[in-house]
């Protein structure tokens, strides 16, 4: 007889308790036919509301549910690591709790995982909870993340995929603290993988998290983490700049020994040239300090979070 392969499905949870009861409702029916045994994972990401709560209910009320309750607020990439970490299952499907990741998709990725598909990916190609603003500011995201990073990262494929444990164990080895998972699996260049497409809905209640602010961060993080692009752009500005300052040294003796009308006070240059030099300097020390506070954090070592795991004792 075939033992029944076991699969996780991971789902972050910050601050969702409008969202959980429902997500609970939709995962439940949509395995209920699925010939597999199933853990739900739900972290909480250092929630303030009420999903701690409200998933301490759902663990009473199914054995299959199980919580990752992390100490603080790490950020949804620390929280699928956790996830990934006491996750025990064949494969493991990540998700967000706000539904926009339909569950209706798992038992489509779990045939392909079956015929023998070790990475399923979804492709959004609408989200109706996107504005405009948001859409154009994706769009610069990907575009300045492909463009510097050394690893080109796919838009609109969002962390809701399925990944076979052989290679979440090589996940497991990456324990990076400024992390992306997206960045972290195209890394590994899976070549045995498929793509769902899919729209993403509106939010069933709640506001997405993710901010202008959030977004810089994560591609600061991403372009860094994946590249020295940075590092080499400020060298070959550092060179330009001086090439620059050489030519308009050049141009001033030039005018200077063949017109003989020719005044140069000389203050109006040498402060744009201050000023520009300046600029330089420090944009160019802010770009190898990011790099240097990088090596910082990751030399100390520290584990990437803490967490409580709890489950219901059979």
């Amino acid at each position: 007889m075939h033992q029944i392969k076991i699969i996780s499905i991971v789902i972050s949870v910050f601050n969702e308790d409008k969202n959980l009861p429902e997500l609970y409702k939709v995962l439940a029916d949509t395995v209920s036919d699925l010939p597999y045994s199933f853990e739900f994972l739900f972290v909480n990401d250092g929630s303030t509301d009420n999903s701690f709560t409200i998933l301490s209910e759902l663990l009473q009320k199914d054995q299959r549910v199980k919580i990752v309750n992390l100490g603080k607020n790490f950020g949804h990439e620390i929280a699928m690591t956790a996830g990934m970490d006491h996750a025990r299952g064949d494969c493991i499907i990540f998700m967000d709790a706000d539904l926009q990741h339909p569950p209706s998709l798992i038992p489509d990725m779990l045939d392909k995982w079956s015929n023998g598909i070790d990475l399923v990916l979804t492709l959004r190609k609408d989200n109706k909870d996107q504005g405009l603003s948001s859409k154009i500011l994706n769009k610069i995201f990907y575009a300045l993340i492909n463009t510097i990073s050394d690893d080109k990262i796919p838009a609109n494929m969002p962390d809701f995929r399925l990944i076979d444990k052989k290679y979440i164990e090589v996940l497991k080895g990456m324990r990076e603290q400024k992390r992306l998972f997206r960045g972290l699996i195209n890394w590994m260049g899976i070549k045995n993988h498929a793509i769902i497409e899919f729209e993403a809905p509106k939010r069933y209640a709640g506001k997405t998290k993710y901010n202008v602010r959030k977004l810089i961060s994560l591609a600061l993080d991403s372009i860094i983490s994946f590249s020295i692009k940075p590092l080499r752009i400020a060298s070959y500005f550092g060179i330009f700049t001086a090439l620059l300052a050489i030519l308009l040294g050049i141009y001033f003796v030039f005018e200077f020994l063949n017109n003989p009308d020719y005044t140069f006070s000389g203050f109006g240059t040498t402060l744009v040239m201050v000023v520009l030099m300046g600029s330089v300097q420090l944009v160019v020390l802010g770009i190898i300090g990011e790099y240097i506070g990088r090596i910082h954090l990751e030399s100390k070592k520290r584990p990437l979070y803490f967490a409580d795991f709890i489950e219901r004792k059979s």
